[in-house]
C-alpha cells in the first residue's frame, strides 16, 4: 500500500479514537476535574515510557519547560470543560460546540501573532456564529452544557494558536509531553487544594478503571504519537480537512451507544451543519488564500 494511504487511514482512525473520547466521557461516572487527572496521569506514564523505549532525547531549554508548562495548564482547562460540557449535556452538543473553536482561533490568532484579521474569517466565524445561535435557540435545556462547550472551544484555539509557535522550535511529542507534566500539576495543585486527590481512586470502579484506561493510552498518548508521525506525510491541507471530522465520527459514534439519549431537534442538526460546514471551508478557504 502506498504509504500516504496508508498515512491518511491511519490518520481517520486516529481522528475516529478522538471522537470516541465524547463517549467514554459520557460512560465514565466521575465528575470532569478527576477523570481529566487520572487521563493527564496515565498519559504521561505511558508517553514516558515510549520515550524510554526509543530512546529520544527530550532535554529542553528552562524557557522552553516554563512554556510548555503553563501552556499544559490551558489544556488542561480547556479538557475539564469539555468533559464538564458532556456530563452536563450530551455528547452531540459538547462536540459541536468544541467545533466552534475555528472562530476563536480566527479572532485569537491574528491578536497573539499580531496579524490583520482577513475578511474571509469573519465571514466564516460569522457562519459559526449562526449556527451555535441556532442550537441555543432549539436546545435551551442544554445552555449550561454549551457554555461549557463553547469555553471549551476557547481554550483549545487558545494553546492551539500558543502550540504553532511552540512548534517551530521544538518536535511536537515532546511539547506535547512536557504539557502534559504541566497540566499533570496544576490539576493535582487545584485538588489538593479543594481536597479531593485524597482516597479518590477507591471511589473508582472497575468499569471507570477500564475506560480511563483506555482514555489515558488509546485515546490519548497512542493517538497522539500516531497523529503527529502522519502530519510529516500527509499535507497540512488534507491533515486539516480529516481533523475536522472529529464531531462528525463523535457525534454517529455517540448515537450507536446512546441512540435516542442523543436524539437532538431538527434546530440542532440545522446549527450543526451550519457550523460543520463552515469548519470544512475553512482550511480550503485558507489553501486558497495561501496560493494568492
Amino acid at each position: 500500500m502506498d504509504i500516504n494511504k496508508k498515512n491518511l487511514i491511519i490518520l481517520h482512525l486516529t481522528v475516529l479514537i478522538w471522537g470516541f473520547t465524547g463517549v467514554l466521557g459520557k460512560v465514565i461516572s466521575i465528575d470532569a476535574v478527576p477523570l481529566v487527572w487520572y487521563r493527564v496521569l496515565i498519559a504521561t506514564s505511558t508517553l514516558f515510557a515510549w520515550f524510554l523505549i526509543t530512546k529520544k532525547n527530550i532535554k529542553i531549554s528552562k524557557k522552553q519547560f516554563i512554556q510548555f508548562f503553563l501552556t499544559g495548564g490551558i489544556v488542561a482547562v480547556h479538557w475539564i470543560f469539555f468533559f464538564h460540557a458532556i456530563k452536563v449535556s450530551t455528547v452531540s452538543v459538547t462536540l459541536v460546540c468544541l467545533s466552534s473553536f475555528t472562530l476563536f482561533t480566527a479572532i485569537l490568532e491574528p491578536l497573539i501573532k499580531k496579524q490583520p484579521i482577513q475578511m474571509g474569517d469573519i465571514l466564516i466565524g460569522l457562519l459559526i456564529i449562526l449556527g451555535i445561535y441556532m442550537i441555543f435557540k432549539f436546545e435551551s435545556q442544554y445552555t449550561l452544557g454549551i457554555i461549557f462547550g463553547l469555553l471549551a472551544a476557547v481554550a483549545s484555539s487558545l494553546f492551539s494558536t500558543i502550540n504553532s509557535t511552540l512548534v517551530q522550535k521544538s518536535e511536537p511529542s515532546i511539547i506535547g509531553f512536557y504539557e502534559l507534566i504541566g497540566g499533570l500539576f496544576w490539576i493535582t495543585l487545584y485538588r489538593l487544594y479543594y481536597g479531593s486527590l485524597v482516597n479518590s481512586a477507591f471511589n473508582l470502579n472497575t468499569r471507570d478503571w477500564f475506560y480511563i484506561g483506555i482514555l489515558g493510552t488509546l485515546c490519548t498518548s497512542v493517538a497522539y504519537v500516531a497523529g503527529v508521525s502522519v502530519m510529516r506525510t500527509l499535507s497540512a491541507f488534507r491533515v486539516a480537512l480529516v481533523t475536522n471530522l472529529e464531531p462528525v465520527y463523535g457525534i454517529l459514534l455517540a448515537f450507536l451507544f446512546f441512540k435516542n439519549k442523543e436524539q437532538m431537534t431538527g434546530g440542532f442538526y440545522i446549527g450543526a451543519v451550519i457550523i460543520l460546514g463552515a469548519i470544512f471551508l475553512y482550511p480550503i478557504y485558507k489553501k486558497r488564500q495561501n496560493k494568492q
